[in-house]
């Protein structure tokens, strides 16, 4: 570089001085007059023409090592693959929380993005795009799910019916679909029904139980089905303490959690009255929203504290003896404990049967209302419990490493439950060699039931391997009640190979029909009434998704 002439390509000069020469410590900027030091390095001139002059000058450094601009910056579009990602990603968000699909000509999202991307000209997929990409979704999902349901041997159900805003019945199938239905649900329709599901996703002949609740046309539909029935547990209890409480004391007491709720309710600074006790008496924050009154008395007891002062105010009468609410207390936390997703349910039925009775014993210290109720209840109880599948709840509990023990049951219906196992075993032994091809044509076969109850003949070195089977289950320690028995299964599948299959069968059910209301809960925020006229194939879509998305997230 020609020091002479100036440096960085004539962009500074030297300094002039009076007498002619150079001043080669300091140079001039040719833009700005501006003066600076030079000590033979050009960094502060380099740095100077790229803060001040970048668009009135070339910039003497390579590209790769030129500041961006703002305004080149903001001159920047996505590329095709981001946009594409983009357009997906707002798919499933419209898909997993329920969003109108119309959300795409939002004026104010398209801000939001274009603020975000740095891409001032970025336009939000078409309605039609939208669509086209849940549909890809769905099937991408789906694909994923078969390829679950195809690695399984055995596939339990949950199914119920359900009527949208626009008087459209549709049939849930848990994680599978939701089936707009046409015809009254006689027993035959619904069974078909079930079938038809079952037949999409190739299932028919892994399905190993169905789960409803005890509406006489489920229990018709049940009866012709090739499956075991599982009556949900949770509905029993709900309805038997439904009855219980009618035509009782707990009448009035469930009349005043009504008015307390009501004084809440309808008043926000009740409402915020009642928010800041919570906070001074360290409880959640709830609202009491809700018209259910067996879920009005489970917040009413986990607020007590919060309740006294107010309850006397208002119903200008204490209380009834908190010691009792606790009795129903405990009824209410086993429907909960039952109809959970992520954990095995079908195994504690019995079990959290037995401890409601011994709660619900009657004492020498009970008041006449309290006797009523509690027999009222246990009677209610033992007759719905005549209509559960009562062998499969039994087996299941056997199978359960936490209470293979069997303390829940009497003793002679202990050896009764192990010679039913073994019968099951014996069962599986004769199907294991030469697997034959499933028909074309469906065939119903013979229930579970029938195979444990039915006598066959075996030889005598069969019968031995299978009682040492069973007997070396059983000896094993039980674990503790937090730890999960699918897990215990995996880990000792090589030590029990033989039981390890049946176990995983019937420990999968679930006791109740639950899953299902919560798939109905969510078809009802995507069938608002801002689109009631949403097509049934686009409801299954969206349900679906939202469903399966969901449960990633929790996994």
């Amino acid at each position: 570089m020609d020091k002479e002439k100036g440096l960085l390509n004539g962009k500074f000069h030297f300094k002039a001085m009076p007498d002619g020469s150079l001043d080669k410590t300091k140079v001039i900027c040719i833009y700005c007059r501006c003066e600076l030091s030079y000590h033979r390095s050009t960094s502060s001139p380099k740095y100077h023409l790229l803060a001040k002059h970048t668009g009135n000058a070339e910039s003497p450094l390579p590209s790769c090592q030129r500041q961006t601009t703002l305004d080149s910056f903001q001159r920047r579009r996505l590329d095709n693959s981001t946009t594409n990602k983009l357009s997906t990603a707002i798919a499933k968000w419209v898909a997993t929380t329920c969003r109108l699909i119309n959300i795409v000509e939002d004026e104010e999202l398209l801000e939001i993005i274009r603020i975000a991307s740095n891409d001032c000209k970025y336009e939000l997929p078409s309605r039609a795009t939208t669509v086209t990409k849940i549909h890809n979704l769905y099937e991408d999902e789906k694909a994923k799910v078969e390829e679950a349901l195809g690695q399984t041997n055995t596939v339990a159900l949950t199914g119920d019916y359900w009527t949208s805003l626009s008087n459209h019945s549709y049939l849930g199938s848990h994680a599978l679909t939701v089936m707009k239905t046409e015809e009254q649900h006689f027993a035959d329709t619904c069974a078909e029904h079930f079938m038809q599901v079952a037949r999409q996703w190739g299932i028919e002949h892994k399905v190993s139980t169905l789960t409803t609740d005890s509406a006489h046309n489920m229990v018709a539909v049940a009866r012709q089905l090739p499956f075991e029935h599982m009556p949900c547990v949770a509905h029993s209890l709900h309805r038997a303490i439904t009855v219980s409480l009618q035509n009782s004391p707990f009448n009035s007491a469930l009349a005043k959690c009504r008015k307390v709720i009501g004084h809440f309710k309808h008043s926000p600074p009740n409402a915020l009255e009642l928010e800041q006790q919570q906070i001074a008496h360290f409880h959640k924050k709830e609202s009491l929203a809700s018209s259910n009154t067996v879920r009005n008395l489970g917040v009413i007891f986990d607020q007590d504290m919060s309740f006294n002062a107010h309850i006397k105010q208002i119903c200008k009468t204490a209380f009834f003896h908190l010691r009792n609410i606790s009795k129903i207390r405990n009824i209410l936390y086993i429907t909960e404990l039952l109809g959970g997703e992520k954990f095995v349910s079908c195994s504690v039925v019995l079990p959290a049967l037995c401890h409601q009775s011994r709660v619900m014993e009657v004492s020498e210290d009970d008041p006449a209302y309290m006797v009523k109720f509690k027999e009222t209840f246990k009677a209610e109880m033992e007759k719905r419990k005549e209509k559960t599948n009562i062998i499969w709840l039994r087996v299941a509990t056997a199978l359960d490493p936490r209470f293979k023990d069997l303390k829940c049951l009497r003793r002679p219906d202990r050896a009764e439950v192990w010679r039913l196992i073994s019968a099951l075993l014996r069962e599986r032994e004769r199907q294991r060699p030469a697997q034959p091809e499933q028909p074309a044509t469906y065939e119903p076969s013979k229930k579970r039931s029938a195979l444990m109850l039915a006598s066959e003949s075996s030889s005598d070195e069969e019968e031995d391997c299978i009682e040492k089977c069973v007997e070396r289950y059983r000896a094993e320690p039980t674990i503790d009640i937090e730890d999960c028995p699918q897990k215990w299964w995996s880990k000792h599948e090589g030590a029990h190979s033989e039981m390890a299959y049946l176990a995983r069968e019937y420990l999968a059910t679930p006791a109740t029909s639950i899953p299902c209301e919560r798939l109905f809960s969510l078809s009802g925020h995507v069938v608002q009434k801002k689109r009631a006229a949403l097509s049934s194939e686009n409801v299954k879509m969206l349900v679906c998704l939202s469903n399966w998305f969901s449960a990633k997230k929790q996994k």
